[in-house]
């Protein structure tokens, strides 16, 4: 008798949707990638109504990349157990909430000004090497990452775990370095 596991692995690849799906992962990727790069301009930034203020989202940030992390972590471990249910389950957490921050990132980012850095020495080095690799591999990793669940939501599964074995990592680290660079900037807020 055939586990759950190979007979979920024995499903027919769907690759009609996967070609509509990957179009529409590199619409997503170039519509994010634009967003955030407006987003940095201050001449487009939205006037928020007197008394109103976006401070309370950088913990939320914060917050939601440490839910990813553990979701990521959590997803691989089911998979592992051979958990297809659950590995899927994680998966989403992971996805939703990365969708949530990302909200919650372009919202905070087009209504407030930018907090600078103010450390110095090594630890302004250190904050540098971790935010600049962080916003690199999260720009880079994003139609990745997509591409990834796309291929695993079509039952593409040898392309599926073939590049969620470079893209976890990727996806986790910047997870992880997202709160270290709030908790090294908190200080500034």
């Amino acid at each position: 008798m055939m586990s759950d596991f190979n007979n979920y692995l024995q499903r027919q690849p769907n690759l009609k949707l996967g070609k509509k799906l990957k179009i529409v992962t590199w619409v997503l990727t170039a519509a994010v990638l634009i967003l955030v790069g407006l987003m940095r301009r201050p001449n487009l930034k939205i006037p928020l109504p007197e008394g109103m203020s976006m401070s309370f989202l950088p913990p939320v940030h914060a917050a939601l990349n440490s839910i990813v992390a553990f979701s990521l972590i959590m997803a691989v471990w089911m998979v592992k157990k051979q958990n297809v249910k659950a590995h899927k389950l994680w998966i989403g957490v992971a996805m939703l909430s990365s969708v949530l921050f990302l909200f919650c990132y372009v919202a905070y980012h087009f209504t407030t000004m930018e907090t600078l850095y103010g450390g110095e020495g090594v630890m302004r080095t250190v904050y540098f090497l971790f935010l600049i690799s962080h916003i690199i591999l999260a720009g880079v990793s994003l139609p990745f990452i997509l591409l990834t669940w796309l291929y695993g939501f079509t039952n593409q599964f040898a392309k599926h775990k073939k590049m969620a074995k470079w893209v976890f990592p990727v996806w986790l680290y910047v997870a992880i370095t997202g709160p270290i660079c709030y908790f090294m900037l908190k200080p500034y807020y």
